[in-house]
């Protein structure tokens, strides 16, 4: 402790914190002439120090602030203390970074025409500070530009609902009824590309690997683009290169949505001419596909000068183009975002009054031919499939309870309706429902909460679907939604389609259940496979029947494949995975029983505890899917 007490009486320490210091330390005169500088010169700015002295402090500096530097040294020289003065000086290398001074005159204590600056590098602080600012005005620029693109289609609704309550013709109720639905849709997107930005930037969104065709997105993108295209007079074809295998695996949905942000431009950009989108194999490296979708108009083109900036957050090529045809300005950094999460590639060619061409480039797995459940639903159910099904719609706000409640009597739906969570419960207790639209923001219960109890009070009547209606989209809440014991999310404001999707997919399990042994009797038993099922819902449709028969007979030994391997592997999340993907086509095929038993492996393969078990009903079911499988082979080859 003596020695430390002598070490500071000395001011020894001084000269530590000046050679060994951070800091860069520089003693000039009046005039700039460097007379000292310490260590941190060589570590911070690359300089040698003894390299430094008799020169002017002025060499060094930017050139465009030498003056300001140098009214600030003489200010310094008429101060006790001048304290934070920005500068920029050179480094070795021969960039410029950022660094403030406080200055000490030496003048006032020791009677030198000099000063003693300390000089601190801020470059990062400067960095933050301008990234800060950006920042700021790209959110000042967003939050214009979303009020105005909010308020548009918000002040059509109303004007629109304004005018509808005047009497008008019928001529003029349709048009107003057309201009309402066209703002909804418009803000509905705009909504959706907030979101969709706010869940790619936080790392929030997850990509699908589902089997998905090709063709048939293709189609039904440019079937939802035909009308808006025939009404302004330009055409729009697609072409797809017959080399290309009909299905593959990923994320279709994102897929759709980058197609159709690239088409929806070049409908909005384009007045004549046509819109082309071409897919086309470009290159097979190992077991990916690198498939090649080019989306060309003749539209009205991009400034060359504005090309590299169109792909960043809320830029359009032209403030004047945002007020004249609309948008957020997000649609194609989703889009670059959405192609790069799937590691692909985008880029543009354009040239003024001429047309844009976007070519964007996505490796894809190669998929089996096989009916999933979903395109299964699809082909299989509509809107008479759903009819006379009780439906509980649990909904405080009377609009949107109008609203779905309308479409559910237009489908021929039982429902009855609750305006918040208590009323939902006691219901529920009362009477027997298929499905049950539950609204999460409600007063006096919450959707939630209702949930809750509804769940405990089931026991083992079976658990009813609960698919929450919310407006908050975020995967956060919908996990949420999930985690408090819900089925599915409908997300507001949703559309007809969106309803009959849900009710397809939570229904379509209990009908088909029903629908089986009512044709049978009692539930089918042993491997033989049974059509009366498909027969009676595609009102005997014999082309039907006969597609989705071949598909499952070409998709279920893939899958028995699959989960062979993966037992090998021990990988019993995918063997479940495996196993829930049979189920729907067992179902449809009347193999009742071995559905049971299906499900059976799927719960055990979740758990993986009893692994002999597993193997077990693995091997049976192998056993009973493939004579199955040679059942409907035999049951095709005299179908007429």
């Amino acid at each position: 402790m003596e020695s430390i007490s002598r070490y500071i009486k000395k001011g020894l320490f001084y000269k530590t914190v000046v050679e060994e210091g951070t800091d860069i330390i520089f003693i000039v005169t009046y005039d700039g002439l460097i007379h000292y500088c310490n260590n941190s010169v060589k570590e911070s700015l690359g300089y040698n120090p003894k390299s430094l002295i008799n020169k002017f402090i002025f060499e060094f500096i930017e050139p465009g602030i030498v003056g300001n530097l140098k009214d600030e040294i003489k200010k310094s020289s008429k101060r006790h203390y001048s304290k934070s003065v920005e500068f920029q000086i050179r480094t070795k290398s021969g960039i410029y970074k950022f660094y403030e001074f406080n200055a000490i005159n030496l003048k006032k204590k020791d009677g030198l025409d000099a000063l003693l600056l300390d000089c601190r590098d801020i470059s990062q602080r400067k960095k933050d500070s301008q990234e800060l600012m950006r920042a700021q005005k790209a959110k000042e620029l967003f939050l214009a530009n979303i009020s105005h693109e909010i308020r548009t289609p918000i002040n059509g609704i109303a004007g629109m609902a304004e005018l509808l309550s005047q009497n008008p013709t019928a001529e003029d109720q349709a048009l107003y009824l057309k201009a309402i639905k066209s703002s909804a849709e418009n803000l509905k997107v705009i909504i959706n590309d907030i979101l969709d930005i706010t869940a790619i930037e936080s790392g929030k969104l997850k990509l699908e690997r589902i089997n998905f065709n090709l063709e048939e997105l293709l189609h039904s993108l440019v079937n939802g683009f035909h009308m808006q295209a025939h009404e302004k007079g330009i055409s729009i074809h697609y072409t797809l290169d017959s080399n290309i295998p009909p299905i593959f695996i990923g994320d279709p949905v994102r897929l759709n949505q980058i197609l159709i942000n690239l088409v929806g431009n070049a409908v909005k950009f384009t007045h004549e001419g046509f819109i082309h989108i071409s897919a086309s194999l470009q290159q097979i490296k190992k077991t990916e596909y690198y498939l090649k979708f080019v989306v060309a108009d003749t539209g009205i083109g991009i400034p060359q000068k504005k090309l590299k900036t169109i792909f960043e957050s809320f830029s359009q090529a032209d403030v004047s183009v945002t007020r004249k045809y609309g948008g957020t300005g997000l649609g194609l950094t989703i889009v670059k975002q959405l192609v790069e999460m799937q590691k692909g590639t985008i880029k543009v060619e354009s040239k003024e009054d001429s047309g844009s061409t976007f070519t964007v480039i996505i490796p894809y797995s190669l998929g089996a031919i096989e009916a999933t459940q979903s395109q299964i639903k699809t082909k299989a159910l509509n809107k008479d499939f759903i009819k006379n099904t009780r439906i509980l719609l649990v909904e405080d706000n009377d609009i949107n309870r109008l609203y779905a409640g309308s479409i559910l009597k237009m489908w021929g739906c039982i429902f009855d309706t609750a305006e918040n969570g208590q009323v939902a419960v006691d219901k529920q207790k009362q009477n027997q429902y298929d499905l049950v639209l539950m609204d999460i923001q409600m007063p006096i219960m919450d959707g939630f909460e209702a949930t809750r109890l509804i769940r405990k009070e089931e026991g083992p009547k079976g658990k009813v679907p609960i698919v929450a209606l919310t407006a908050n989209a975020t995967k956060r809440d919908i996990d949420k939604c999930m985690a408090e014991g819900m089925n599915d999310c409908l997300t507001k404001p949703f559309t007809q389609d969106d309803l009959l999707k849900i009710l397809n997919k939570h229904l379509v399990d209990q009908k088909i259940d029903s629908e089986t042994i009512l044709i049978n009797g009692t539930a089918s038993v042993g491997s033989h496979a049974d059509l009366s099922y498909l027969e009676k819902v595609s009102g005997n449709n014999k082309s039907f029947v006969k597609e989705i028969a071949e598909t499952i007979i070409n998709s279920i030994p893939v899958s028995l494949q699959e989960m062979e391997i993966l037992i090998k592997d021990k990988n019993w999340s995918e063997v479940a995975r495996v196993a829930h993907k049979i189920k729907p086509s067992v179902t449809l095929i009347g193999l009742n029983k071995l559905k049971t038993t299906i499900s059976s492996l799927e719960e055990e393969a979740k758990k993986k505890k009893r692994i002999k078990l597993i193997k077990e009903l693995a091997g049976e079911i192998d056993k009973q899917l493939k004579t199955a499988v040679e059942s409907l082979k035999a049951q095709l080859n005299s179908y007429s």
